[in-house]
């Protein structure tokens, strides 16, 4: 069975897609920037900021989906400037830890040119 889910208190997307879908055990979250959910507009600032504004938007979406960090499987972390690596990895550890997921890091040209950082993930429900 699939599920298209979108839990309350999360950023509203900024396209066509939903913030999380369940896919049997598995739940595949949406790529997430640094939007301020209550303000429902972009919190700008510098990477360690907008890493940790990302990854609070994620944290709220697995809440709201009944999972955790912890069941987090699968990162992808998308940065404007490959610079921002080891600022960006500074923050993503504190919310990871020593549960550390698979993870893939790109630098990539973003369709909003003011952004640093997009994150997407995959948690396991089983």
């Amino acid at each position: 069975m699939i599920e298209r889910l979108s839990p309350a208190g999360v950023p509203r997307p900024r396209g066509p897609y939903s913030p999380a879908v369940r896919a049997g055990d598995f739940l595949f979250v949406s790529g997430q920037g640094p939007v301020d959910p209550d303000a429902d507009e972009y919190s700008y600032g510098d990477i360690r900021h907008e890493t940790r504004v990302t990854l609070e938007n994620i944290r709220r979406i697995l809440e709201g989906c009944g999972a955790a960090l912890a069941d987090v499987v699968k990162c992808s972390v998308f940065l404007a400037d490959g610079g921002d690596f080891a600022a960006m990895n500074e923050v993503y550890s504190e919310y990871f830890g020593a549960g550390k997921p698979a993870r893939t890091t790109v630098a990539v040209q973003f369709a909003n040119p003011k952004m640093k950082v997009e994150i997407d993930c995959v948690a396991y429900l089983g």
